[in-house]
C-alpha cells in the first residue's frame, strides 16, 4: 500500500470515528428506547473505560522504555497491544454513550474548573490522537524509521496525556453517577 491510499484511509476512518462520537454525544441515537431497563454490564462501562485507559498509560511508559532500550520487537508488541485496547476503549464508550445516559460533573470551586480544563483538553486531544497513531504505525511497521520518530514526538505525548487524563476525569466525575 502506498503512503497516499494510507493516508485517505486514515482521513476517513478519523473522521467516521469523530462523528460517530459526536452524534453520540448529541444524543441524536441511542441504544435503548427511552424508559428502557439498561443492561447492568453497561453501566460497568465507565468503569472499565478507566481500567483501559490506565493500562493503555502503563503499556505506553514500558513501551517508551523498551525502545530506549532498543528493544523494537517488544516495543511493537506494546504500542499494539496498547492500540488494541485502546480500541475496546472506544467501543465501549461508544457503547455506553449510545444508552443515553447522562453523566454530569457536580463538583464545584476550583475543582470545577480542573475538570473542565482536563475534559475539555481531553476530548480535543483525543480527537487528534486516532490519525497521529495511524500514521505513527504505518511508519513503524514500514521501517521508516525517521518519519516515524518525527511523527511520534507528537503521538506518543497526546495519546499519553489522552489515557492519562480519560483516567482522571472517570476519577472526578465517578462519585456523581446517578446510575
Amino acid at each position: 500500500m502506498n503512503d497516499k491510499i494510507f493516508l485517505r484511509i486514515v482521513t476517513v476512518v478519523s473522521i467516521f470515528v469523530f462523528l460517530v462520537v459526536l452524534i453520540l454525544q448529541s444524543k441524536m441515537i441511542t441504544l435503548f428506547p427511552q424508559g428502557a431497563e439498561i443492561p447492568a454490564w453497561v453501566l460497568f462501562l465507565p468503569r472499565l473505560n478507566a481500567i483501559l485507559n490506565g493500562t493503555c498509560s502503563v503499556l505506553l511508559i514500558v513501551s517508551l522504555l523498551q525502545i530506549r532500550n532498543k528493544n523494537i520487537k517488544a516495543h511493537k508488541v506494546l504500542n499494539v497491544t496498547t492500540f488494541i485496547l485502546s480500541s475496546l476503549f472506544l467501543v465501549s464508550y461508544i457503547i455506553f454513550h449510545a444508552t443515553g445516559i447522562q453523566t454530569t460533573y457536580g463538583g464545584t470551586g476550583t475543582l470545577r474548573y480542573i475538570y473542565y480544563f482536563i475534559l475539555i483538553t481531553h476530548i480535543i486531544l483525543a480527537a487528534v490522537v486516532l490519525p497521529l497513531v495511524l500514521l505513527s504505525f504505518y511508519s513503524g511497521f514500514m521501517m521508516n524509521v525517521q518519519r516515524h520518530r518525527k511523527l511520534v514526538r507528537w503521538s506518543y505525548p497526546v495519546w499519553l496525556y489522552v489515557t492519562l487524563t480519560g483516567v482522571i476525569v472517570y476519577i472526578m466525575i465517578s462519585p456523581y453517577y446517578t446510575f
